[in-house]
Order: structure tokens, then sequence, then C-alpha cells
């Protein structure tokens, strides 16, 4: 939100994509404006109280005739954040879901050949997850828009729409197939978990009593069981068969903004966090048991996976690095400055050899899981990727960091 200079008028964006301008003495709305594609995530008034200046998450920001309602200009981004990733199961490629409403298809064996990756779209909203079925089939994706969306894995070509179509209103968030891939399961918000079996028309629902918001879900390994965390800080574990309720673990500060399963299927790791803070839990899967605090996360851990060992932990966090925690000890053993804003989302190869880790900054990065070293960043091209700005005169430093962060480069001096 925010208030005109003068103080007569309140501006409100929305997850609607609107923005609204309220009368503050009468409490009515007196404008509506409409345009943007995603979420509205904020606003400000110039100084004379005569525009208006907004944000979104479809990558633009927009400017108003505060009088008329009009748009004015529009300024277009150059990049959206990445909110999932997954690897295809045979390790040839990497999906990824976008605030732009876009799923991207990275081919991992041209990933060095300059081939632009593969865009499928379809989506109307910010897509919240992605998911390979087990076999390769089948690609799935999430949205903001109510909608999950069934792609060939062989080919990206569309193929089903599913849905809840008693509450067609329901935001998806992060989804999962089954270890055998029969069926599929998506996080909401305020509407529990979603579970589709054998087909789109055979839905049911798993802890519908709880109006959480339920960012990610997970299957154990041999598929009897279902995890998924709630922004009240308890992580609930369900019967996969009856939808029954097993476990309800207490203890988290904050929303738990991911889950993930042991190799073996025995332990549990969770993360959350709590204004500047965070932690990684790890729990007895069978007991609720804590078995492990890794508190005073230095940052909100919004993103958590295991080492194919289960001796390793790597978290990622709201100010953009991953660290990894030796299970035993609970010790942070390795720190990397991973992404430009928050990380959102953790997954390893399937060879096990391979993290990949996405953010708001709209990069995917590729990281050897045992030593930490950086691989490889995967982005869309930028305004000025690889335009070489060595030695040219005239441009301030902010000038030259501001191209920098849209894709040029400086080549650095050897010796003296």
């Amino acid at each position: 939100m925010a208030w005109s200079p003068e103080g007569a008028t309140l501006a409100s964006g929305s997850n609607d994509r609107t923005i609204r301008l309220w009368e503050a003495q009468e409490g009515r709305t007196r404008l509506v404006f409409s345009g943007h594609s995603g979420v509205v995530e904020g606003l400000a008034f110039t100084p004379d109280g005569g525009s208006l200046f907004s944000g979104s998450e479809d990558g633009t920001l927009r400017l108003w005739d505060v009088q008329r309602g009009e748009p004015l200009r529009v300024l277009q981004g150059y990049t959206a954040a990445l909110n999932d990733l997954d690897w295809r199961p045979d390790g040839t490629a990497i999906a990824s879901a976008g605030s732009d409403s876009e799923v991207i298809l990275w081919q991992v064996e041209d990933l060095g050949g300059g081939r632009p990756p593969e865009l499928l779209r379809g989506h109307a909203w910010s897509v919240c997850g992605v998911g390979w079925r087990p076999d390769g089939g089948l690609l799935a994706s999430s949205g903001w828009d109510n909608a999950i969306r069934l792609w060939d894995g062989a080919t990206g070509r569309p193929l089903q729409i599913i849905g809840d179509r008693d509450h067609p209103d329901t935001p998806f968030w992060g989804l999962a197939w089954s270890p055998d891939g029969t069926r599929l399961a998506s996080g909401t918000f305020r509407r529990g978990v979603l579970l589709w079996e054998g087909g789109a028309d055979a839905l049911r629902w798993i802890g519908r009593e709880l109006p959480l918001w339920i960012r990610r879900v997970a299957w154990s390994p041999d598929g009897t069981r279902l995890v998924a965390g709630g922004d009240d800080g308890h992580v609930y574990v369900w019967d996969a068969a009856d939808g029954r309720l097993l476990l309800q673990l207490a203890g988290h500060q904050g929303a738990v903004m991911s889950v993930a399963w042991s190799h073996r299927g025995s332990r549990l790791a969770t993360s959350s966090g709590l204004g500047d803070s965070g932690e990684v839990v790890v729990w007895d899967a069978s007991s609720g048991r804590r078995v492990r605090d890794v508190g005073g996360h230095p940052a909100v851990a919004t993103a958590v996976t295991w080492s194919p060992s289960g001796e390793q932990l790597v978290s990622g966090g709201s100010d953009g690095r991953l660290r990894w925690w030796q299970l035993q000890s609970g010790e942070c053993v390795r720190v990397r400055e991973a992404h430009l804003g928050t990380v959102q989302t953790l997954k390893v190869s399937p060879d096990g050899s391979t993290l990949a880790s996405c953010g708001d900054d709209g990069a995917i990065q590729l990281w050897n899981l045992q030593s930490g070293e950086l691989l490889r960043t995967l982005r869309r091209d930028r305004p000025y990727e690889r335009l070489n700005i060595t030695g040219i005169r005239g441009l301030s430093e902010a000038q030259k960091a501001s191209l920098r962060t849209l894709g040029a480069f400086e080549e650095t001096s050897v010796g003296g």
C-alpha cells in the first residue's frame, strides 16, 4: 500500500493483479487499475501525487495517471523469479517454474552450446511448482492461476489441464509425483493438499480441514506417506492410502518453507524462519522425535535437501546463500554465495553428483554437491548479455554496476 502525498488517497495492490485507489475519508474505491499479469508487490506515488508507480511479479514497472486511471508507461524488466525446478529422471534436462507464467526446459547436454531453452507457455499467472513423473513421460506444473498443466515429457507439448472443479479458485503451489508415478499431489493456498490418483477426475483432498498455505509437499521413498509444511509452523505427515493424519510436528518458528525425506525414508528435514533468522530441523519420520536442530540459521531457511549419503544437509536462505551442514554435529561446514535474493528450491541430480538451485534472480546455479564448486550458471539472456564494456570511458561506477547486472562484463587485467 501507499499513501498519496496529501494523505487523501490510499493505493493498494493485490494478488488479483489489480490496483485500487481508495478515498480515505469515505472509505470507498475511486479507481481500479488493471494491466499487470502478476501479483502487485510495490506501489509509490510521485511527489506531486499525480502519478503512481507499481511493481509486479510479472517483471514490469508501470506508471499510472492517478486522475484518469490510465497507464502512462510500461517498463519491462529483464528477469523473472524462479519458484521451483526439477531434474528430468534421466538427468538430461531441468525444468523450471517462473513468476512470469512460463515453464522453461533446459537441455543439460547442450547447456554450453548456446542453444536457447525451450519455453512452455499456457499458465496465466505465476508458476509455483514443477515436477517430472518418475518415468519422464509427463511434466506437471502448478500455478497461482488455479490450474495444474500436464506436458509431454519428451516434446513439451501441452496435454491436459487439471484442477479442482468444485473450487475453481484454488491456487496451487508445490507439487510432487508419487514414486510409482500413479499419483500427483499439490499444496494449495488455504485448501490443504490435493491428490489425483490415476487420472484428472480422481481427485481427493488430504488435510482439507487445515486452512493453511502449504508451499511444498513430498512423498516418502516407499510412497506410503505424504508430508507437507504449513504456515502455522507445523509439519504434517499423512497416510497416503486413506489420508489419515499420522503425525503433527510442532516447533518451527514461522511458516514451514521446505520439506525433504532422507533417501531411506527414516528421517525428515524441514526448514522455516521468521524475521531475519531461520532453522532447519531433522525429525525421526516414524516417531516424530526431533533428532537435530540447526538453530540460529543466519537467514530464513527457504529450502533444504539431503546429500545421497544422508550425512549432510544443504539449505538455501533468504540471503541468497547456500549452506552445507554436517548432520552429526549440526555444524555449518561450507557457505556459498548463490543468488541475488531468496533461494527458492534445491534439487539433487538423479546421479547424486550435482546440486541445482534457483531463486529470485531468475538464475539456476549448478554445484558440485561434494565440493561446493560452482559448475555453471543458467539464465535467459539479459538486455546487455555478453557486452564487453572493458575500457569504455564516460561511465560512472554506478552505471557500470547497472550494466553488469544487465549482463555486460568487464575484463580484469592480469599482471602489472
